[in-house]
């Protein structure tokens, strides 16, 4: 399945038409080395969260692979690190990279980025990760002589933060800058629904519009050549009133008809930048 949907991609990259998955993978059909990887110990909180964040079916969507270097953008609690860093093995590379605190507008996103580093630090010796070797920084202080040299970078629920702080334009200049000229960006965010009013869709309500960020994006100098409902919850309305924290994992409200939902309804798409 890995393969066959590797090459429905490289086809698509070829022809310029984005490739479409909306089946689910079979995770048994997931490799050895991936199928390991979310087997793993440390990940006994986080499997939890597979049923809605579809790890296997995703990285193989991304065409993620060992040995590859990957950017794990804004990685947080780092759910998706505790897989991606035995997942890459001793042969890839993993990169941690927050947004520029100086790019926001206005204090409180500068301050939230700038405390990113000192979160993901204190928390990841704990982890116990044996694999990729594990990197962190700001995208100001990205050195030299990674420009050009990532194979993906993966974006995980993050590009309403993005919009919302107006660090959009500085985060995606430099993610581009970072990546090989056969790189892709892999995003994975909360799908508001295609006629959403604009005032629920800047970005406060966790929800944006598909159309919205795939223009966004390769207004930055991307393609997009990939889209997949892997990620699809149809069963989220997408109009909450307190937007995508009314879900599961926050559930703020308490509410059990939200958690009846489960997970955001979610876009996940790829793109290579040219």
């Amino acid at each position: 399945m890995r393969r066959s949907i590797a090459l429905l991609a490289t086809a698509a990259l070829f022809t310029g038409a984005p490739l479409a998955a909306d089946h689910h993978m079979n995770s048994a059909a997931a490799s050895p080395e991936l199928t390991a990887a979310l087997a793993m110990d440390n990940r006994a909180d986080d499997r939890a969260r597979d049923e809605w964040r579809n790890p296997a079916e995703t990285l193989a969507f991304f065409q993620v692979e060992p040995g590859m270097t990957v950017v794990d953008y804004m990685p947080a609690s780092g759910w998706y690190t505790r897989v991606l860093v035995p997942y890459l093995g001793e042969q890839g590379q993993y990169v941690g990279l927050v947004p520029d605190p100086a790019a926001a507008d206005g204090d409180r996103f500068s301050e939230y980025f700038a405390g990113l580093p000192a979160s993901f630090n204190e928390a990841s010796p704990g982890w116990n990760l044996a694999g990729a070797p594990v990197s962190l920084y700001g995208s100001q202080d990205i050195p030299e002589e990674m420009q050009g040299t990532v194979d993906r970078v993966l974006v995980f629920r993050e590009m309403h933060n993005l919009l919302r702080s107006g660090v959009m334009y500085t985060e995606l200049s430099r993610i581009r800058s970072l990546l090989d000229d056969d790189g892709m960006l892999g995003i994975v965010q909360h799908r508001a629904k295609a006629d959403a009013p604009g005032d629920y869709t800047l970005g406060s309500n966790g929800y944006l519009r598909q159309a919205d960020v795939v223009a966004l994006v390769e207004a930055h100098g991307f393609e997009l050549v990939g889209e997949s409902e892997i990620n699809a919850n149809p069963r989220d309305t997408a109009d909450h009133e307190g937007g995508v924290w009314n879900l599961p994992p926050s559930n703020r409200g308490d509410d059990p008809a939200m958690a009846a939902i489960g997970e955001s309804d979610r876009m996940t798409l790829l793109f290579r930048k040219r």
